[in-house]
């Protein structure tokens, strides 16, 4: 494990420094046709490993959250073939080595980060995936190891007493830096999981409880979803927007206050999304943080901005063709879809890192515009 975090570091900051003298890449053509090649080519295709990477950039590698986020998009863009292969490529290295993780390095070696902790979303998202894609073949193919994996996964992360995320651990998350008590983020994912487990013929001790119900009553403060159950009030951009764009919730009450709340805290500023608008006092983060700036505190993500313009158009369609317009235009300006700007809107970067660049995530931009027309 020791040896695959050195060269995930070395990848990342090798190509900080060549950012640094030659800039990023550049591609042709309007904001759609950028998108389109860059999904092309991060599709992974030599040496037999077929599989979407998280990007063309450092993330070079499958990661089950990113390509969870942009299964649905790319199958409606033509690629449910690539996205079951994708699924059988990561589903075979990952019962080779026993266990399911959160990514699989260039080398094919499985890893989760931090190296510590296990990762709720992981099984949620190759789950959702498989159910997306009608992957019957795959879901009897690997049958015996997804069911190995949901007990697992009951059996680390569910109090079973009350159903939620445990408090007294810690988990890999959306945000990865973030040390939190039973996250609504890591609850929504236990919800999404439990109830596409219904439909996949597979194991689902998940379904004494209902999780929906559970978020609203311990999550929600009649305005906006709570981080976790630490006691920290404050509102933060995957609380409250996971639980709506998952399915989990969908109450348009909800999420009309859910959005005015991110709207007044400024979440959306300069364009969507941030986690937070600034450091809180109470929020508690890996050592690693320390180095990286304010990368998952106020930073502006477009991963997690897609999934928020998505659910606005649920309430508000005309806000949401402003908000992608606003996309339109850094997509145009960068000649590229980056991973991550900063407060002002800028290319996120340290004195070690530089904002990825050809993220996988166009494919869930390209998506809206047919969906926004």
């Amino acid at each position: 494990m020791t040896c695959v975090f050195a060269s995930e570091s070395a990848r990342i900051f090798f190509r900080r420094v060549r950012v640094l003298f030659c800039g990023l890449r550049k591609y042709p053509g309007d904001d759609v046709e950028v998108c389109n090649q860059i999904i092309r080519e991060c599709y992974n295709n030599k040496d037999k490993q077929n599989y979407f990477m998280v990007s063309k950039g450092h993330f070079c590698e499958f990661y089950a959250r990113d390509f969870g986020w942009c299964a649905e998009a790319l199958i409606s863009l033509g690629y449910r073939d690539e996205v079951i292969a994708t699924l059988d490529y990561a589903l075979g290295v990952f019962e080779k080595h026993g266990r399911l993780e959160q990514s699989i390095s260039p080398s094919g070696k499985p890893f989760t980060f931090p190296g510590n902790k296990y990762s709720p979303d992981s099984l949620a998202f190759i789950v959702r995936s498989l159910k997306l894609a009608r992957a019957k073949g795959l879901v009897k193919k690997y049958k015996s190891f997804l069911n190995h994996e949901v007990k697992r996964y009951y059996d680390i992360v569910i109090d079973k007493k009350t159903g939620f995320v445990r408090k007294d651990q810690g988990f890999s998350s959306m945000k990865d830096y973030s040390i939190r008590k039973s996250s609504c983020y890591d609850n929504v994912m236990a919800a999404m999981l439990a109830g596409d487990l219904a439909g996949l013929g597979l194991d689902n001790p998940f379904k004494k409880h209902d999780y929906g119900k559970l978020l609203v009553r311990n999550f929600w403060t009649g305005e906006y979803f709570l981080d976790d159950l630490s006691g920290n009030r404050f509102v933060c951009g995957d609380a409250n927007v996971l639980p709506f764009w998952s399915g989990v919730i969908t109450g348009k009450a909800l999420l009309r206050k859910a959005v005015n709340s991110m709207r007044k805290e400024g979440l959306d500023k300069p364009f969507p999304l941030k986690y937070t608008k600034k450091r809180f006092k109470g929020q508690k983060m890996i050592g690693l943080e320390s180095i990286a700036g304010n990368y998952e505190r106020d930073a502006v993500w477009p991963h997690i901005g897609l999934m928020y313009i998505r659910v606005v158009a649920g309430v508000d369609k005309k806000l949401a063709k402003y908000y992608l317009g606003q996309y339109s235009k850094m997509i145009e300006l960068h000649r590229n879809f980056l991973e991550v700007y900063d407060k002002n809107g800028k290319p996120f970067k340290t004195l070690f890192y530089y904002a990825d660049e050809s993220m996988l995530w166009a494919a869930n931009y390209v998506y809206l515009r047919k969906m926004l027309g």
